[in-house]
């Protein structure tokens, strides 16, 4: 029995039930999000170590940390190092994007240590695992790299269903400035340049669709034709990767299998609202899961910010699940200070989100960072953070020389200087 077939049969699972209590919903609302399939828990019935979350409408938005070994740099140490953070700072989801030799062993161990769900792309794993050259590769080995990982406990798994012909066709009909820009999705688009076949994973949409229910794998179905380009945003083959999305969320509930649907992407910031509700609308408001998305192509080193702007928007106007960006987006593998960089903007731009969706119990920590301010307790301010570690370093770095105030205002402190009035005394503000 997986999540959503228990939720429609009526039975409230254990995972409902923490869901519920983290996110104040009580767990029948949170059976009939997932009976809906508004709500999703991705759950893997082999992820012992695992705290549940819930990503969908009504929920906290939740974030996403990339992570895992490269061709030029396969430094596991790294990789657990930037886990560490992800975990540190309360990411909800750690995607394993290893697409360098045998992989298994490093997703194993993230696996085992992780209390956050777990993603995979399978297809970046396939060439490494099988020992093939890509277009060697058959239908039957792309269902059994699927396979090992469900069978490892990987929570959610991408794959780029949405691809098929038709949408390739029209890819090539109108064209693009940056192409496909999806790296999962350059491969399947050779491999069906190379043999001519249709998308392996949208052919045989039922067989994976079968793997995922033996393990309640949440398919998160892959955009290939998301946009890498403001210019490239809302065209034609994006909305037509979309529209057969939506077809197959349909597909994957009737055969007892949640769903998550991934999106933009780069798009300017004035489209980004109205691609929200387009999603919602064809893919029957299946939880949105979005890259950024970045509202400009210009500011390398700075993605973690154009990703943020672009979040929070997305957020706010309906996107259930956001992929953090670092600052070594488009330049280089982050590393540990880019993951944190990164991680922390999106978590302040889903924040922002949820406090613009009135989620319930979102703005409790602000009230509480704001009296911690007019009390003028640094440490309980600290606590309050959504980066103690930064802020404290911040703090100590320019120690006050007025006990009680920091250095950009010293005695003139407007804290300071109001509830000193407030309690009846005579507030000192001598020059010297």
């Amino acid at each position: 029995m997986t999540q959503i077939t228990a939720a429609r049969d009526g039975t409230v699972t254990p995972e409902m039930k923490i869901v519920a209590e983290k996110e104040g919903k009580t767990p029948e609302e949170i059976r009939e999000g997932v009976a809906s399939g508004r709500i999703a828990i991705p759950a893997n019935v082999n992820h012992a170590s695992l705290s549940p979350e819930g990503v969908g409408g009504g929920l906290r938005t939740k974030v996403n940390v990339n992570l895992g070994i490269s061709g030029d740099l396969h430094d596991e140490e790294d990789e657990f190092a930037k886990v560490a953070v992800a975990l540190e700072l309360g990411a909800e989801g750690i995607m394993d994007l290893s697409n360098h030799g045998k992989t298994r062993e490093f997703r194993r161990a993230l696996i085992g240590m992780s209390s956050a769900m777990v993603g995979t792309v399978p297809m970046y794993d396939a060439i490494g695992y099988l020992e093939k050259a890509l277009v060697d590769i058959t239908v039957e080995d792309f269902l059994e790299v699927i396979r090992v990982h469900a069978q490892d406990g990987v929570d959610f798994a991408t794959i780029h269903a949405g691809m098929n012909r038709r949408v390739i066709d029209s890819f090539k009909e109108t064209g693009r400035l940056a192409n496909i820009v999806s790296r999962g999705g350059s491969l399947i688009f050779a491999w069906m340049e190379a043999t001519g076949n249709e998308n392996p994973f949208y052919e045989h949409f039922d067989e994976v669709l079968a793997i995922c229910r033996e393990y309640d794998v949440t398919i998160s179905i892959g955009d290939a034709m998301r946009p890498g380009s403001t210019y490239d945003a809302s065209d034609a083959a994006q909305i037509a990767e979309l529209i057969e999305i939506g077809k197959l969320a349909r597909r994957a509930w009737d055969a007892g299998v949640q769903v998550m649907v991934e999106g933009p992407g780069h798009m300017a910031l004035d489209e980004i609202a109205a691609n929200m509700k387009l999603e919602k609308r064809l893919c029957h408001d299946a939880p949105f899961y979005v890259l950024g998305p970045l509202v400009t192509d210009i500011a390398p080193g700075y993605d973690h910010i154009t990703a943020a702007i672009g979040g929070a928007v997305a957020a706010a106007s309906g996107a259930d699940f956001l992929c953090y960006v670092t600052p070594a987006e488009h330049l280089r593998l982050p590393d540990v200070n880019d993951v944190r960089e990164g991680l922390v903007a999106t978590k302040i731009a889903a924040h922002a989100a949820d406090i613009a969706k009135g989620i319930p119990r979102a703005r409790d920590i602000d009230n509480k960072m704001s009296d911690a301010r007019r009390r003028i307790d640094w440490e309980e301010m600290f606590s309050h953070a959504i980066d103690p570690v930064k802020a404290r370093r911040y703090f100590e770095s320019a120690p006050p020389s007025t006990d009680g105030t920091c250095t950009m205002c010293g005695k003139m402190c407007a804290m300071r200087t109001v509830n000193t009035i407030m309690d009846g005394l005579t507030i000192d503000l001598d020059a010297r």
